[in-house]
C-alpha cells in the first residue's frame, strides 16, 4: 500500500546518517505531514530542503532528498489504484444506489464455524496480497456469494470484510436500482460498476435474489432476465480492486450461471450448541449466574439465528438495567430465548 511505502521511506528519511540545515517551518511542515500521511506534502517539503541545500554547496545530500522524493512519487503512483478513496458518501446520481460506511467489525466479533472463517480469511489475505498474486499472473478472490438463512451473519460479514480490510462499506440499495425501464435499471447497474472501478471498497448486494432469480421459473418475466443477463456481463468484465459480496436467503432461486461467476460460495447456517453457547457467552458476559444451566439454555436456543439469540440476550440486558438485576439466572434466559420462539411463530402465523 501507498501508506506502507510512505511510512518506510520516511524511516529512511528520519534515520539517514546527514545534518540537514531544514529551518524550524520545514522541520514542522514535514512532522505534520508525517502525523497526516500526506506523501505529498512530506515529498513537497523534502524538494524545499534539497534545493536549499544545493543552493548551500551541500550537493550530494540534495541529491539523495531528491532521490528520495522521486521513490516516493513513484511509488505511490503505481500504488495508487490500490487506496481507498475517502468519500464520506456517494454523490450525485450515486447518492440514491449506494450508501456509505466505514466500519471497525472485524472477524473475531463473529461467531462462525471453522470451515466458514477459514474461508473468508482466506479472501482477506489473498486481497491483501493482491499485487503479489498478479504478480504471478493471478487473482485474488474478490467475487463473494453469501448464501444461507436471515440472521445468521451474511450483512456483519460484509461489514467485518470491510473492517478487516480497512475499506468503506458501499450497500447497494436494490430497491432503487430495479426499475421497470430496462435501459434505466441497465444505467443505474452500469453506474454501481463504474464505481467500483474508481472508488476501492466492499460493495454488498444483500437480497440479491431480486436480481438473481433463476431465469426459468415459473414467474419470471422478460424483464427481470434482461436485468440479471446485465448484471452476469457486468459481473464478468469487471477488473476493480473492490470487493464484490451478494447475499441471499435463498439459494435454490439463484440461477445457475451465477454460481460460475463468483470466486467463492460461503454458506451460512444456524449456530449449534458450540457456537451458541460462545454466542451467549460473548453477549451476556458476566451478567450470568456462575452455576447456571446449560443443558436447558441450549435447548431454548435450538432453531434461533445468530440475530434472535443476540435480540434475546439484549432483552435479558435490558430487564437487568431496568430492574437492577446484578446477575441472570437459567429460568431468565430460557424465558428470553423462549420468547423469540413465539415471535417466529406469530410471524409465520401473520
Amino acid at each position: 500500500m501507498a501508506t506502507d511505502v510512505f511510512s518506510g521511506n520516511q524511516r529512511r528519511f528520519n534515520s539517514a546518517n546527514v545534518k540537514i540545515m531544514a529551518n524550524a517551518e520545514q522541520v514542522k511542515a514535514l512532522v505534520k505531514s508525517i502525523a497526516n500521511g500526506d506523501e505529498e506534502h512530506f515529498v513537497s517539503v523534502a524538494l524545499q530542503i534539497a534545493a536549499s541545500e544545493a543552493k548551500a554547496g551541500r550537493s550530494t545530500l540534495a541529491e539523495e532528498l531528491r532521490d528520495l522524493a522521486d521513490e516516493i512519487k513513484r511509488n505511490r503512483n503505481g500504488s495508487r489504484s490500490h487506496r481507498a478513496v475517502p468519500i464520506t458518501k456517494p454523490t450525485g446520481e450515486l447518492a440514491g444506489l449506494l450508501t456509505a460506511v466505514y466500519p471497525q467489525t472485524r472477524f473475531s466479533e463473529m461467531v462462525l464455524d471453522q470451515q466458514t472463517l477459514k474461508k473468508l480469511e482466506r479472501v482477506r489475505h489473498e486481497f491483501r496480497a493482491t499485487d503479489k498474486l498478479r504478480g504471478h499472473g493471478l487473482q485474488p478472490r474478490r467475487k463473494l456469494l453469501l448464501v444461507g438463512p436471515p440472521g445468521c451473519g451474511k450483512t456483519m460479514t460484509a461489514t467485518a470484510l470491510a473492517g478487516e480490510l480497512k475499506l468503506p462499506l458501499f450497500n447497494v440499495q436494490l430497491h432503487c436500482v430495479i426499475t421497470k425501464f430496462m435501459g434505466e435499471t441497465a444505467t443505474k447497474l452500469r453506474m454501481i460498476f463504474d464505481a467500483m472501478q474508481q472508488t476501492r471498497g466492499v460493495y454488498f448486494f444483500d437480497e440479491f435474489d431480486a436480481i438473481g432469480a433463476e431465469r426459468g421459473v415459473a414467474n419470471d418475466v422478460g424483464e427481470i432476465r434482461r436485468v440479471l443477463n446485465s448484471f452476469l456481463q457486468f459481473l464478468e468484465q469487471d477488473n476493480s480492486d473492490s470487493l464484490i459480496v451478494a447475499a441471499t436467503n435463498f439459494e435454490a432461486m439463484l440461477d445457475e450461471a451465477l454460481f460460475r461467476r463468483f470466486d467463492d460460495i460461503v454458506t451460512y447456517s444456524r449456530p449449534n450448541g458450540e457456537q451458541t453457547k460462545q454466542l451467549l457467552v460473548n453477549r451476556l458476559g458476566g451478567h450470568i449466574v456462575q452455576r447456571i444451566s446449560w443443558p436447558r439454555i441450549l435447548s431454548a436456543a435450538m432453531g434461533l439465528s445468530h440475530a434472535e439469540i443476540s435480540k434475546a440476550c439484549d432483552d435479558a440486558l435490558k430487564h437487568c438495567v431496568l430492574n437492577a438485576v446484578a446477575k441472570l439466572k437459567t429460568e431468565d434466559v430460557v424465558s428470553y430465548l423462549s420468547e423469540r420462539h413465539r415471535s417466529k411463530i406469530e410471524l409465520k402465523k401473520g
